[in-house]
């Protein structure tokens, strides 16, 4: 996992390589230590938590801005506190 500032305001966190529930459970703790208003991108690649972490994000009421897939088996979500 790695969780980097990449500018003003704007977080990755990087979990490629980890399978259900980690992603998740990184992708909240590292959404609790932002203000409200930052945004972070999240790299996953696996597919089930993709969503896992989508419906946790939105039960949370964080805003999902987006999904890409910056390279092949990637997704990218960017969320919103």
């Amino acid at each position: 996992m790695k969780f980097n500032k990449k500018d003003n305001g704007e977080y990755e966190l990087d979990v490629t390589g980890y399978v259900c529930p980690h992603p998740q459970l990184y992708t909240l703790k590292c959404m609790d230590k932002l203000q409200d208003g930052m945004v972070m991108e999240v790299l996953i690649d696996n597919p089930s938590s993709v969503e896992s972490i989508t419906q946790a994000c939105n039960g949370k009421g964080y805003e999902i801005l987006g999904k890409e897939s910056p390279k092949a088996g990637v997704t990218a979500i960017k969320i919103q506190k």
